[in-house]
């Protein structure tokens, strides 16, 4: 449990940070764009060897792809739902709080899954994505929200509120799942590997590109580049 409780605040802290600078800061928005950009490259390759591969390793094929849809979908749905409900300017901050919670918890939960039985390095990739991931995140929404009228300290509390659930979802991974059968591992795998795709192909790239224009392919694939080194050092 305490390397749990040390993953998921190091995961977490990354919310914290980034909702501080964007509440007090104004952050161009070709930084965040590259930041975005730069942390989908890095999920990328966390889902492909942290996620997929042992639910591949553990489940088959069929199983962890199946999964890997299954996250896919949901992750798509609740988030065109949240669009539908909370999409325009006035609900556009709290709208990306619940889209990073949405794919967050299986993604921390899954992260909590790598530490069952793993060495010093396991689960490394992964968290450095995460954390690269929820700095701009929590930005982008705190500048929403502050922009929206909202104070600083509610914008910063609701995602430090945010991130202790993550925390947990990561003690909550390596305490319920340790010694369940692997199949049932590669579906929370596969699982969170599909909300992580689905969330970098419908949110983070988009909103990269949108931001910051062609610049952000070069922004990918330094972060897909710098989690790929380090999965071979870990």
């Amino acid at each position: 449990m305490p390397s749990a409780l040390l993953y998921g605040a190091v995961a977490s802290s990354a919310l914290l940070i980034g909702a501080v600078v964007g509440a007090k800061l104004d952050v161009p928005d070709w930084v965040v764009a590259g930041t975005l950009a730069l942390a989908s490259g890095a999920l990328l390759t966390a889902v492909a060897f942290e996620l997929f591969e042992p639910a591949v390793r553990s489940g088959g094929p069929w199983v962890a792809g199946g999964a890997l849809l299954a996250g896919s979908a949901v992750f798509t749905a609740v988030d065109w739902f949240l669009d539908e409900r909370m999409g325009g300017e006035e609900g556009t901050g709290l709208a990306l709080a619940a889209g990073v919670t949405l794919d967050g918890v299986p993604e921390n939960l899954a992260l909590g899954v790598t530490l069952i039985g793993g060495s010093s390095g396991s689960g490394l990739v992964l968290l450095a994505a995460i954390f690269v991931a929820n700095f701009p995140e929590a930005l982008n929404s705190a500048e929403y929200l502050t922009g929206e009228g909202e104070s600083a300290a509610r914008a910063v509390g609701l995602w430090a509120g945010v991130g202790v659930l993550l925390a947990l979802a990561v003690v909550a991974g390596q305490t319920f799942f340790a010694g369940v059968d692997r199949t049932v591992l590669a579906l929370v795998e596969g699982f969170a590997a599909g909300a992580v795709l689905a969330s970098v192909a419908d949110e983070m790239l988009p909103d990269a590109y949108e931001e910051g224009g062609p610049v952000v392919a070069l922004a990918t694939a330094a972060g897909f580049f710098m989690t790929f080194l380090l999965q071979h050092a870990a």
